[in-house]
């Protein structure tokens, strides 16, 4: 029994990489479809389509060979838009290299995004 869709998804997608698969197929959410996105966004993940297959549906990504680390954030906290920088010392390797991504009031989205925005939210993972 799957309890965190969102972790599944990162380590589905770790995992793939790690393997060197061109294509990996994950369950889908619209919070893992916007997810997916602020990946494609990033050139993380190549292009990806639903799969109807009538239940929940699926998510056929394809991998491009970009993802070293993927990893959910938990407990999933509130940040205020100042703290992002603290943030990236901790889950990222060095400044400039990977993304945190965020759930905000406008959105799912990267913490350079939301920098630019002015926004906090809550951190749903990262990836480098």
């Amino acid at each position: 029994m799957k309890h965190d869709l969102l972790s599944d998804v990162f380590y589905v997608l770790n995992n793939a990489e790690k393997f060197g698969k061109k294509q990996c197929i994950i369950p889908a959410s619209s919070m893992v479809k916007n997810v997916l996105l602020v990946m494609q966004k990033s050139s993380y993940i190549g292009s990806f389509e639903f799969i109807d297959n009538g239940k929940q549906g699926q998510f056929n990504v394809q991998m491009i060979g970009r993802i070293n680390k993927s990893r959910v954030i938990k407990p999933r906290f509130a940040t205020k838009k100042d703290e992002y920088k603290k943030l990236e010392s901790r889950y990222l390797p060095a400044r400039g290299f990977g993304i945190l991504i965020v759930s905000t009031s406008k959105g799912v989205m990267s913490q350079d995004e939301a920098k630019q925005l002015g926004l906090g939210g809550r951190v749903l993972g990262y990836v480098y």
